[in-house]
Formats: structure tokens, sequence, C-alpha cells
């Protein structure tokens, strides 16, 4: 099969050519029909999350049919649609794993970091964290709901029952959640980079009540705030923009340093909240929500052998929605 994999962080990704890989007893053999481009997947690529498994296939969103199965496979047939996740594997024993905390489990493996993705032609997976994908959804619309969608609806809830909801950084997870939130009957607010039209038409193209750049304030406070550009100066921005017992929910896996702010700006009960990887349980409530909803994902198609290319997009934040690749 053909894969794009990285030999080493901070290198464009090479197109090789593997054997096809083996299911193993609980695992699916996926034909890959499209693979979300994801933020984390530049974060890998660019060194700023460490020790990946080298070589690596990233890719975290993947769309794909089952093609085999291992011989303690018995969740989904040959034939059958999937989808795959960031969070590939956890222990099942510890403390955070018993508790309905999986996605802290310090032993857990991640899709496209500690485990191939599919940015290929094919993939494995562990049936027991694959997720059911609603069939309103052709495959590349779907492929930004295994992350940008997962990990924007944990960020959601993470932000309680806000009436006023602030999003900074409004780009494939925004555009998802902004949708959700207006389904909801919130009012939603987005923050964009300084001058950029182009993003806050395509905020209000998906919901957003009012558009603005990110540094000014909006027309009125918020209740909560969803911080998804890796930005740590628009924490305290988000701040100063939440009333008082409001929350700023960090909604990436990484962000650069948080500057020092003024007391005053958490004084009133305000909090600041990281989201950290996804549940299987946050899949399976998600995909309920996004088979009611009829959530609307703006992507951009690229060939397998064009990934270069779709991240160099990313990385230059050209895109409107998410890069999908399609083998």
């Amino acid at each position: 099969m053909n894969a794009m994999r990285l030999h080493a962080p901070r290198h464009a990704l090479a197109r090789d050519a593997l054997a096809l890989p083996v299911p193993g007893p609980r695992q699916l053999l996926l034909k890959v029909r499209a693979c979300g481009v994801c933020r984390t997947d530049l974060h890998v690529i660019d060194g700023e999350l460490p020790h990946p498994k080298l070589p690596l296939v990233p890719g975290h969103e993947i769309v794909g049919e089952v093609i085999a199965r291992g011989r303690e496979a018995e969740r989904f047939r040959e034939g059958e649609r999937v989808g795959v996740p960031w969070l590939g594997g956890t222990c099942g024993r510890c403390e955070f794993c018993r508790s309905g905390r999986e996605n802290l489990c310090d032993e857990a493996r991640f899709t496209g970091y500690d485990l191939d993705g599919g940015y290929a032609e094919y993939a494995l997976a562990d049936e027991r964290f694959c997720f059911t994908i609603p069939e309103r959804y052709a495959d590349q619309e779907a492929a930004p709901l295994l992350c940008a969608g997962l990990i924007g609806y944990r960020s959601l809830a993470m932000a309680g029952d806000a009436p006023r909801l602030g999003i900074y950084g409004f780009g494939a997870a925004a555009h998802i959640v902004a949708q959700i939130a207006k389904h909801e009957g919130r009012r939603v607010f987005a923050f964009t980079r300084p001058g950029d039209a182009t993003a806050r038409q395509f905020a209000c193209r998906h919901g957003a009540d009012w558009a603005g750049d990110s540094g000014t304030a909006p027309p009125e406070l918020l209740d909560a705030a969803i911080v998804f550009a890796p930005l740590g100066a628009l924490v305290p921005e988000a701040l100063a923009r939440v009333r008082k017992g409001g929350i700023v929910v960090c909604g990436g896996i990484h962000m650069s340093d948080i500057p020092s702010f003024p007391y005053a700006l958490l004084w009133g009960e305000r909090r600041i909240r990281s989201v950290a990887n996804l549940t299987r349980a946050d899949g399976e409530q998600f995909m309920r929500i996004a088979a009611q909803v009829p959530l609307r994902t703006e992507t951009t198609p690229f060939a397998l052998e064009k990934a270069n290319e779709a991240l160099a997009a990313l990385r230059a934040g050209t895109l409107s929605g998410a890069a999908v690749l399609i083998p």
C-alpha cells in the first residue's frame, strides 16, 4: 500500500510503499476512504508533541471500510463503514479508566502518534475504539467529525450551558461546535485573526451571531469561551471577555505559553480548564447528536500524495474548514 510517513520531526512526509498490515485479534483492517488533516497532526509533524512513533503514518480522523477482521473482532462486519479517532487504546485498569476518565489514562495510545494512522490506503484500528458514522454524511464530510467534532463537542460540554458562547480560532472544530451551540439555542460570538474578513464570513456562514477580531470586545459579556487557536495569549484575552462565574475552555492539545495576567481577570470565580483527548462515551454521544443535527462540514479534498500541501495550507491558515485526504 502507499502511505505518507514522517521519518523525523520538522521534515516533510515521504511517500512510502508498505506491506499491507495484518489485523491482530481485536483489530480491523480498513480501506481508508478519507482522512482529515488535523492541527494535532501539525503539532506532531512540527515537533511540538514529543516522542512520536517513528517512522509514523499520521492521521486520526479516519473514515474506513472494514475489509478484514482479527479472530476476536465481533463489533463490525466486513464492508461496514467505521470511524477511527485520536484515542486508539487504553489500559482499562487504572483509576482513570475505571472511573470513566479513560482520556487521562497514562498508558493511552493515540492514532497517528503512537499508532500508525490514516495518511495511507489502508489502516489498522482496535475495534473497541471505533465508531459507527451516521449514514447522512458522505466520507469526506464525515472525516472532520472524528476529531474536530469530537474534541469540539467535549469542549462545548466543558463550557456548561452558557447561553452566550465565545469561540477563539474559527477553524474545523469551531465551525462544527457553532452549529451544535446554535441548535441548542445559544448565541455564538466568533473571534478570528485580526483583519481576516474571510474567516469572519466563514464564522457567520456557520451560525455565528457576531464575528470580530481577537483582541476586540464583543457587544456583550460572555458566559463562557472556548479557545481552539494554539495561542496562549488568547487565554487572558478570553478571561477579560467572560462575566463573573464564567469559564474559559482550552480546547487544543498544544498551546504556546500563557502569559502572566492580573488576578482581577480571574477573580469573580472565573475558571480556566483544559480538554484532554476524548472518551469513547464522548464519541457515542456526539455521533448520536450528529445523526440528529444536520451538521455541515466544510472541507477541501487533497489526494493522498498531496498531504504535505494540505499540511502547508493548514499551517498558513489559508483553509476554510478542514482539509481531507482522499486515497
